[in-house]
């Protein structure tokens, strides 16, 4: 029996394993209960991790800009 990694199962759900690696995951899945477990939560995270959109704080921006146009300044100045 082979005990199979979260990174395993990562490279799984991803569809990046071989074909006999595949064969022998879906077979633990049948009958190991912890190793359903950790799948199931890992499959629930990336799920959860799809819905989330990230943004810039508006400060963060700012600062960039400002930067940004005292950098062109400097060049143009030089």
């Amino acid at each position: 029996m082979h005990s199979f990694t979260s990174e395993d199962l990562l490279l799984y759900i991803y569809g990046e394993t071989s074909t006999q690696t595949t064969a022998a995951i879906k077979a633990a899945l049948q009958t190991d209960w912890s190793l359903q477990e950790k799948f199931n939560l890992l499959k629930a995270s990336i799920e959860e991790l799809d819905t989330i959109s990230f943004s810039p704080d508006n400060q963060s921006v700012e600062n960039i800009m400002n930067y940004a146009e005292k950098a062109v300044e400097e060049t143009t100045e030089a």
